[in-house]
This record gives C-alpha cells, structure tokens and sequence, in this order.
C-alpha cells in the first residue's frame, strides 16, 4: 500500500512525499525483492531531487539484492555521471547495455559519457601540464619578466576555476605555492596568495588542507608584513579560509558531494587565538592589526541576534579584551607605541562596541565592565604619568565604542579629575590626549556640565598658549563641543567674543594643511560642523574651493566621527535640518509682551540657500556622498545616514540638478539610505528617490535591477502620514516607471500599491487626483493587469498576483470603474487625459467593462460626447476610441450608439481635414 502511495506521489511530481512513502515501507518491508524495487524507486525521486549522492547510494542497494537490475544500475549511471565519476557511470551504462543490447538509450549514454571521459582526461593532462610550465616559469630566476607576470595571472585565474584549483592541489601545488611565497618577490607572494585564496573559496575540505599545510603562524606572519597589498591579501586568505570553516559563501553546486570534514571549532579558535596575539605584538605592521581587527569585527559578533549562540564573542572576551584595549589605549606620539595607521584605533573601537551589543544579559555585560575597570586601574598610576595617560586614552577610545559602558569608565574614582588636572600640564602630550578624552566625555550633558564648570578655562588657556597646532585645534572642538552638549555656547561665546567666522577660518586653514596628519586635520572638520550653524560661516565656507576638496577628500576615509562631521557640515550648509515653524500671530505676541524673538539670518533665507545648493554641486558634493555610503555599516552610523539623507534631498530641490546628481552616482547612493537607517532618513531618502524617479528615465538614473529597489520606497511615500508634497512626488515616479515596462508595473502592483494609488484618486487636491489618475492610466496597460478574468473572479487569492485589472473594476461593490467615467469628464485637461487613456484600454481590452460602462452612471454618454468633441486633440482621440471600442463590443450597444447625437458627431468629425 506504502509503495503504491509513493508511485502516485511521484507520478503527481511531489518527490518529497513520494520519498516518505517509499521510507516507512522500506522499514515495514522483510521481503528481498521488494527491498529492492523500494530503493530503485526512491533512487528515481532522489534523481528528480537532484540529491545524486543519496540516488547512488540507494540504487547501489537495490544492486547488492540484485545484481542484474537494469533500472538501479541505469539510476546509478546517471547520478554517477552528476557527481563527475564519469569512469564509474560508464561502467554500469555497460552493464545496461551488455543486458538490453538494443537498447538505443542505453548506446547513447554510452556515447555521451566516452566522449564526456575522453574530454576530461584531454583537460585534465593539459591542465596539469599548464600547471607544471607555470610553476617552471616562476620559480626560474632567469625567467622574463613578462613571462612571469603572464605566468602569476595565469595560476591565479586557474585557482578560481574548481577543476584548476583540484588540479593544482592534487599536483603538489600548495608546496610549490609556498616556495613562490619564500621568495620575498611581492609580486609572486601576491600571486601566490592570491591562487591560494581561489583554492579556498567555496571547499572547506580544502581549505582546511592549505590552512594546516602553510600553518596559521606563518599565515600571520605573512599578514603582519609592512606592505599593504601584500597584507590585504593575506587577509582576504584568511577570511576566504574561515568563511569555509563557518559554512559560509559557499555556491550551491548539484550533484558534489560534501567532503566529510572533522569538526571546524578547533581550527576557528585557533585562528582566533592568533589574530588577538597579532594586535599587541610589535612585530605586526599597521596594516597587518587593521586587518587582524578587520577579521576579528567580520567574524566574531553573531550576524543575527536571533541566533543565541555567541560563545565566539564569550571566547574573545574572556581571551583578548584586555589586548584590544591595549590597542585602543595606545598614544601614536609616544616612543612605545605600537605601529598603527590612522584607522587602528577607531576599528578597535568599533570592535569594543560590537562585542558589547553582542552581549545578551547583564551578567555578561557586568563581566565586560569589569574586565575594562581592572584593566584601567592596572594602568592608573600617581607615580607614572605615561602609565596613567594609557589608562585616559582607553576611556576616550571606549567612549568613542559602546558609549554607555565608556559613561560607566569615566564615573570611576578619579577618571574625570585626572582629565582636567592632565589639560593643565605642562606637557603637550598629557593635554592631547586630555583634551581629546574631554570631548569624547562632553556627548553627555550630565558629563558636559561637570566639565563646563572645571575645564572650559583650562581649554581657553591651552587654545591661547599653545603653539603646538595637533593641540590648539583639539581645545577649539572641546570648546564647540562643550556648547552643544550643554544646550548653549557658552564655552565658545565665553572664549570667541562672538568671532566665530575667525575660528571657521582657522579650521579651514588647518583643513588645507596637508602637511598635518589627517588624525589632526579631522578635527577640524568637527569644529566646522559646529561652526557652520551660524549663516556667515557656511557662506565662506562653500566659497572656500580647496577647503571643500580637502573636506571630501576626508570623506573618503573610514572614520566615523569624519562621516558625521562632514555630514553635519553639509546639512548644515544646505539647511537641510529641521526648523519650528513660526506662527506668525505668536511672534506679534511675543513682540507686544518684549519677548526675543528669534529672527532669520539674511543668509539662511532660500535665495542664498540655493546660491550654497549650486556651489557644492559644482564642487562634486554628490560624488563625496556616495563614497561615503559605500562605507562599513559598523562606521557610517544609521544618525549619518540620515544627516547623508537630508543633504541629498536638499540637493534635488531643483529639477534642473537632478540630471547631474544621478549622473555622479547619487541614485544609486540613495537606494541602501532608503532602506535602512532611522525613519526620518528613509523618508528624506525616499522623497529624494521620489524627485529623481518623478523626472528621469527610469533606465538611465537606476539601471538594470536597481530600478526595481526603487519602487518599495516610493510606494512607502503613499501614506497619510506623509506630507501632499511626498504623497505627490512619490505617485509622479510610480506614474514615470509605470509607464515604462509590464515588469515594473506588475513590481508596482506586488508591493501593494493599487489601494493607496485608488484612493488618492478620490482627493480633492488637484494634483494628488491628477497624479493618481495617470498612475492608473499606465498600470492598466499592463496585460497581468487587464486579463485572466476567469482566473481572477475563480480565485481571489490569484488577486495578489495578476487577476487585478479587470476583476478590479467589476467586482460587485465597488465603484471604481464609475470614478474613471467620472474623472473623464472633469474640467482638468490632464486628468482627463489620464482618465480617457485608462478608459480606452481598459475597454479595448475587456468587453464585458464596454456594457458595464454604459451602467454606472447615466452621464456616461454625455461625458463620452464631450470627450468626442473635446479642443484637445489628445482628450478626443482617447474619446474616439472609446466610442470605437463600444461600438466594436455588441451590437446591441452599437444600435444604442447610433441612435443617439454621437452618429452626427462622428459623421462631423469624420468630414474634418485628417489629422495623423
């Protein structure tokens, strides 16, 4: 019963429950023969299922009970033949052949798969011996250049390639690829690591074999060497490596099959363990930490909290916290440093942060603490200065990392105290790394205020006397920050006089300065962010050519805090930021009662606004903000991606700009902003999307699939709780990309956006209704939307696929169909055209909607003469088609035409001179 239960599950194609069936009679079954027509049959769906390992395993069975059955040994064949063991698969096609001779199948098979044999062994001789020149070529010393060069690029496109990769790996390729590496030729080392990382990809059997062949030490060793791409791809190995050893970025191959491979924990704890050790050796260049952190933040944090299992963050905790803090706490101006690059600090910091988020209880977070404060207290010392200075330094970078961990740091005994004494030493190294803890510590305005009252003079004093620019540009940010953070400018007025323009020229003098470290010349973009609230500032600032360039060039680096305050700076230049709208009877209340009230800067109003808009667009302000889209989700903050949001928007105010924004990337810059961040920058990003897409062709400003991402976004603009402005722009590019391809308008109508287009047609704002109209218009061209009427009124849930158009304006209860007869004979000549155009395919389309018109309403006919004898010559040709469609439907309907004033129109018309 079981058996004939899977022959008609397979004969009704549902191999999973034919695979059940066949299962449980296998278990219940004691008879032999039967056994094996059961592992035949599951063998057939196993195939179908293209699970071919599995379908040879059980015709192999059904072999072993009968040696001569023809359909298990021509099943083993073919899955055989999947899996690549071509020589195997001969084999039993000859069985086949040997016991149905005439067969014609079976000879054909064994034609194929000869020729397959033939084929493979030609490739595989050539390929070992391309290999083995290859090698010659470039272990040769007296080797061309040239030839070498082909050579490398050869290897590497060869190891990419499965049956290379195998061949060089079966070929004793590994050795040989680590004698190109013993060289300490950067080219071959390059092209060695490069061809290792193509053997890697997508083989965790593999991987595992070259990961213990060249041994993680030298791996590490070969990562930390002071060349950059030497470094990177040493890196990219690594990473190649692990992904294999989690299971990841791994191709879907049919019919391979999965090496058995002992348990991957121990080697993923192991490259774990050397990566920690590799962040406070002095031995590791630069470049070899950033790419050790760049590994230990890709790899460690779970991808997805919903996954509990993140004993890999519990490892490193417990194992390297105290090394990361090392590297966050280390001072690049003192002799003991560590070699760092610009970035190592802030990816420590970074990864301090995703370590912390990743935590899932507070036992665990406690633990995370107090790690953090013993390690501070190890390194606060009265008697040692430099000691302590580490100790200040790992707060500031913790602060800049799980923020609200670092407010903990700084409420431990004497942190904050030892801040402010450390502003007024007299070495400049105690007051760098003292201011710059002090502004990290102001975000918080119950930190702000105790700072205000202790070290706002001490900053004023450094900025004064010091000669040394790293510092004096520090105090002035402290100073800005200090403002913001407590509600006021107090530490600027106090110390400015009100010259705020002096300091945004002296940051700008800084900013252009190449010959400071662009660790310095940040900071003055963050003092630009801070200064360019005021109307004047922004003003020179945007007038400012080589201080703008040097700003995105910054831009262009991975650091949070540039991100924020290059986008800070920009939103505030485009005053794209938010702002209370006055009432204007308050402000006369305000000024009877002589009450300030705050008056807008000359400067801030639209014209000069604009004059700013144009500058920076000039400048290339769009290319800069796409690079910095591009950038690390860890780095560019969801708070940045608004800010990068509300310029872009500000920057599509005038449909004239919109052409050179998409052409310098802004609308592919705009679609990840659209999809992620907070909601107020979706929306900003969405409207945004909504100008480009209002205006452009579809195809040039998102081409290829990317026009289809844009689509969500627009239709999220559809809401009553946006403004007319977004609802209306939103509805012009759903009407701009509907009309553009079916594929589009049937993306338009999955994301659910008929019932909100529908009811916007039913506004009593002009335009919203205008907008909506001729958004229908084209959705109706759609053939999905228009046809499979039986379908549709046969199946409702086929609603959410394609039965829209038609059983959308005939379902019973509706009125849908009786608002377009309507709208056709509105006073506004651009819903008219709109309505008539829809009218007139939906009738060309679908008979049944020619009598249906006809009962709706009973204007319908001296709306359709209108439309006949309409001025526009767009508006009649649309009325003369739906009267030929009436007349075209039934006859009935044709006589009820004819007898009505419409005859003498058509007669009046069809005497007119012809117009094409």
């Amino acid at each position: 019963q079981l058996k004939e239960e899977g022959n008609k599950y397979f004969q009704a194609n549902d191999y999973e429950k034919a695979v059940q069936s066949y299962t449980q009679a296998i278990k219940l079954n004691k008879d032999k023969a039967l056994q094996a027509v059961l592992y035949r049959n599951r063998a057939a769906c196993f195939l179908k299922k293209e699970e071919y390992a599995k379908a040879a395993s059980d015709a192999s069975r059904a072999i072993d009970i009968n040696a001569s059955d023809i359909k298990a040994l021509y099943r083993r064949s073919q899955a055989l033949e999947k899996l690549g063991k071509l020589d195997q698969a001969f084999k039993d096609a000859q069985k086949c052949a040997t016991i149905e001779p005439r067969n014609k199948n079976f000879q054909e098979t064994l034609r194929r798969l000869g020729t397959n044999i033939q084929e493979k062994l030609r490739i595989q001789f050539s390929t070992d011996s391309r290999v083995q020149k290859m090698f010659e070529i470039l272990l040769d010393e007296n080797s061309e250049k040239e030839k070498r060069e082909k050579a490398a690029n050869n290897l590497i496109v060869l190891g990419r390639e499965e049956a290379g990769a195998e061949r060089i790996f079966q070929n004793n390729g590994v050795s040989l690829l680590l004698q190109l590496i013993e060289t300490k030729n950067a080219e071959l080392i390059l092209a060695a690591v490069r061809t290792l990382s193509g053997m890697c990809t997508g083989h965790k059997a593999r991987a595992t074999a070259i990961l213990h062949c060249l041994g993680i030490d030298n791996i590490c060793t070969w990562m930390s060497v002071d060349n950059e791409e030497i470094s990177l791809a040493v890196c990219n190995l690594l990473q190649t490596i692990t992904d294999c050893l989690l299971g990841q970025g791994k191709e879907e191959q049919h019919g391979k099959e999965e090496a058995v491979v002992l348990d991957t924990k121990k080697d993923l704890r192991m490259i774990t363990m050397h990566l920690l050790d590799m962040l406070v050796s002095k031995k590791v260049s630069g470049q070899g930490r950033d790419g050790a952190l760049n590994l230990l933040n890709k790899n460690i944090p779970r991808k997805d909290l919903k996954d509990h299992d993140n004993s890999r963050t519990i490892f490193v905790i417990d194992n390297g916290l105290k090394k990361i803090l090392k590297v966050v706490g280390q001072i690049p101006e003192m002799p003991d440093c560590l070699p760092l690059t610009e970035n190592t600090q802030l990816t420590a910091s970074v990864l301090l942060n995703k370590l912390y988020d990743d935590l899932r209880c507070d036992p665990e977070r406690d633990n995370y603490r107090v790690i953090c404060e013993e390690y501070i207290k190890s390194k606060i010392d009265p008697q040692d200065m430099d000691k302590t200075l580490h100790a200040i330094q790992i707060v500031s970078g913790v602060l800049q990392g799980p923020f609200d961990l670092g407010n903990k740091l700084l409420g431990m005994k004497g942190v904050m105290e030892m801040m402010v004494a450390l502003c007024g030493s007299e070495r400049e190294i105690d007051q760098l790394v003292a201011v710059e803890a002090l502004i990290h510590a102001s975000t918080k305005l119950s930190r702000a205020t105790f700072i205000i009252s202790n070290g706002v003079t001490l900053l004023k004093e450094i900025y004064k006397k010091t000669k040394n620019e790293k510092i004096k540009i520090r105090a002035l940010v402290g100073l800005c920050k200090l403002g913001s953070a407590g509600g006021t400018d107090y530490g600027l007025r106090q110390f400015a006089e009100g010259s705020t323009e002096k300091l945004a020229r002296q940051c700008r003098k800084w900013l252009c300065n190449t010959s400071i470290d662009a660790r310095t010349r940040k900071w003055a973009v963050e003092g630009l962010a801070y200064l360019t609230f005021d109307a004047d500032v922004k003003d020179d600032f945007v007038e400012d050519e080589p201080a703008l360039q040097a700003m995105f060039e910054l831009a262009k680096t991975s650091d949070k805090t540039i991100l924020y305050s290059v986008a800070s700076a920009l939103v505030n230049c485009t005053n794209s930021y938010d702002t209370k709208e006055l009432v204007p009877e308050l402000v006369q209340l305000a000024k009877f009662s002589k009450q300030h009230v705050p008056e807008e800067h000359p400067k801030d109003k639209k014209d000069f606004v604009v004059k700013r808009v144009k500058r920076l667009l000039k400048a290339g302000v769009v290319s800069a903000l796409a690079c910095m889209v591009k950038v690390d989700s860890a780095i560019l903050t969801d708070q940045s991606k608004e800010l990068i949001a509300r310029v872009f928007l500000a920057l599509c105010e005038d449909p004239k700009d919109r052409g050179t924004i998409v052409a310098q990337g802004g609308g592919k810059a705009l679609i990840p902003l659209a999809m992620e961040g907070t909601e107020v920058g979706k929306i900003k990003a969405s409207h945004a999307l909504a100008k480009i897409a209002a205006i452009s062709n579809p195809d040039m400003a998102f081409p290829g699939e990317r026009v289809y991402e844009v689509v969500r976004p627009l239709v999220s603009l559809l809401n009553t709780e946006r403004d007319g402005l977004q609802n209306y722009e939103a509805l012009l590019g759903l009407t701009n990309f509907s009309g553009r391809s079916d594929k589009l308008r049937m993306k338009i109508v999955k994301e659910r956006a008929l019932p909100d287009i529908e009811n916007y047609m039913f506004e009593n704002h002009d335009q919203l209704r205008q907008a909506a109209t001729e958004c229908m218009c084209n959705l109706v061209v759609n053939k999905e939307f228009v046809s499979h009427c039986d379908a549709a009124l046969l199946n409702v849930s086929s609603l959410d696929i394609m039965g829209l158009g038609f059983f959308w304006f005939v379902a019973d209860g509706n009125d849908r169909l009786k608002l377009v007869v309507l709208l056709c004979g509105e006073d506004d000549e651009k819903v008219q055209v709109a309505a008539a155009g829809a009218l007139a395919m939906l009738t060309a389309a679908q008979k049944k909607l020619c009598s249906k018109m006809t009962e709706v309403t009973t204007q319908w006919l001296e709306i359709l003469q209108r439309l006949c004898l309409h001025d526009n010559m767009e508006v009649q040709h649309r009325g003369l088609v739906i009267a030929f469609n009436l007349i075209n439907a039934d006859k009935e309907l044709a006589k009820k035409l004819v007898e009505t004033e419409l005859l003498e129109i058509l007669t009046y018309i069809g005497k007119k001179e012809d117009d094409p």
